[in-house]
């Protein structure tokens, strides 16, 4: 098989960079421009009343967007194993789907009225959960070549780090949104910041979509490539999939992991508007610090994980970053200004966000190709595809909690519900480490 070379590696996070706009544009801004606190220039564009008491209609939107998403990941990743393809098993599903998904991420931000309607929150389900579906048929074949791309634990864990790189470039890209809404109501003297943060979407969904379609221009599947296609059906697949004991405390780590993620990640702008009373502009500018302190510890990944190991280094990083969420529940009460406690956390959170950035996808690539080398059955679509699943249910389940938390108080003077987020997402990130004690670490 042709090597893949440094250059094809560098194109390849490119992709990872283009969906990971798309999300993180979602993730950061959805709640905020559908249910944004007081003073932010913004109209409430769904309703607050709650269901059952507890369940908001925010929070049952996002997650049923999000469960009907998730049970397509196994087809989407059966498809993508079993295609004969003659441009190969991944690339096509790639390509076909990065207009729809950067159109789908656009019109989330386009609902029909500019006040709180049932017709609103009508067109955020169907385009939300048509963004999903469009972003999971990109995400799930382009993570699969990966083990296939990547031949040696040492490949796996450099193409993974190239991989995030590429997503916290995402992040800050996706962090100016504010910014970016700020340029076109000045250069266009526009006041309505309502229809800013829809030109800010665009532009992004547009960079978002260039380039994800750059790795789709630029790798030779069937050069680099030379998997054979799986005939195993989809359900036999599941089942022998979820025999793995590695693999299954990996998925259940992971979804705690992510819920914590997304509870926070969802929270981001209103701990840096309610709790620490600064712009919503200037949330780009932590995010920016966050992203670049991560960065000066991704050359040092791999060689702690070749020191402690795997294992050793990702339990390691869920306890510190249980610490930092559990540090945002006391944002402006200290005695030093919020801005600085907000720093020395960000600080904090920088080394377990660039350890669990590269080294799941990189284990992950590694038990995939484990159960190829032993089984016979490259199934590698399908390995991502329940792994992802778990991640998605995890992120709706992180959405529609923080959603649900906003009730106890999401405003200035009555944030409880927000410091709340944080002692959650602080619980979770332990409940990852102690599950992930059970892993064998050992190599296929």
């Amino acid at each position: 098989m042709t090597p893949f070379p440094l250059s094809k590696q560098i194109l390849y996070a490119v992709g990872t960079m283009g969906w990971s706009i798309m999300v993180n544009l979602i993730g950061v801004m959805l709640v905020y421009f559908y249910l944004p606190p007081n003073g932010s220039g913004l109209h409430i564009l769904i309703t607050q009343r709650t269901f059952l008491g507890i369940f908001t209609l925010m929070a049952l939107i996002t997650a049923g967007g999000r469960l009907t998403d998730a049970f397509y990941d196994p087809f989407i990743g059966k498809m993508s194993d079993s295609s004969k393809n003659k441009r190969g098993r991944r690339i096509p599903f790639m390509l076909y789907s990065i207009i729809p998904a950067t159109l789908f991420c656009m019109l989330v931000f386009f609902p029909p009225t500019h006040y709180s309607s049932r017709l609103n929150a009508a067109w955020l389900a169907c385009f939300l959960t048509l963004f999903f579906m469009a972003t999971t048929t990109y995400i799930i074949p382009y993570n699969s070549l990966l083990p296939e791309l990547a031949t040696t634990d040492e490949d796996k864990i450099r193409l993974s780090t190239f991989q995030q790189v590429g997503f916290v470039l995402g992040i800050i890209i996706a962090s100016f949104t504010n910014n970016i809404a700020d340029l076109f109501s000045h250069l266009l003297n526009i006041t309505d910041r309502t229809v800013c943060v829809q030109y800010s979407a665009i532009s992004l969904g547009i960079i978002g979509g260039i380039a994800m379609l750059i790795p789709v221009l630029a790798i030779d599947e069937k050069k680099y490539c030379h998997a054979v296609p799986s005939s195993t059906p989809l359900f036999k697949a599941l089942k022998e999939s979820l025999t793995n004991r590695d693999f299954i405390y990996f998925v259940i780590a992971v979804f705690s992991y992510s819920m914590a993620l997304s509870l926070i990640t969802n929270g981001m702008l209103y701990f840096v508007t309610v709790l620490c009373h600064i712009d919503a502009s200037q949330g780009s500018t932590f995010m920016g610090f966050l992203v670049l302190m991560s960065l000066l510890f991704f050359p040092l990944i791999p060689f702690l994980s070749k020191r402690m190991g795997e294992k050793k280094l990702l339990i390691f990083s869920f306890v510190v970053l249980a610490v930092v969420f559990a540090g945002i529940s006391f944002l402006g009460k200290l005695a030093s200004t919020p801005v600085i406690q907000l720093y020395i956390l960000l600080g904090i959170a920088a080394f377990p966000v660039a350890s669990l950035g590269i080294l799941p996808n990189a284990l992950l690539a590694r038990i995939a190709s484990g159960s190829t080398q032993s089984t016979g059955d490259n199934r590698e679509g399908t390995f991502f595809a329940v792994n992802f699943f778990s991640i998605k249910v995890g992120q709706t389940l992180g959405l529609a909690l923080f959603a649900m938390l906003t009730i106890y108080g999401k405003d200035p003077g009555h944030d409880f519900g927000l410091r709340l987020s944080g002692m959650f997402g602080c619980a979770l990130c332990l409940t990852a480490a102690v599950v992930f004690m059970g892993f064998s670490g050992k190599k296929q």
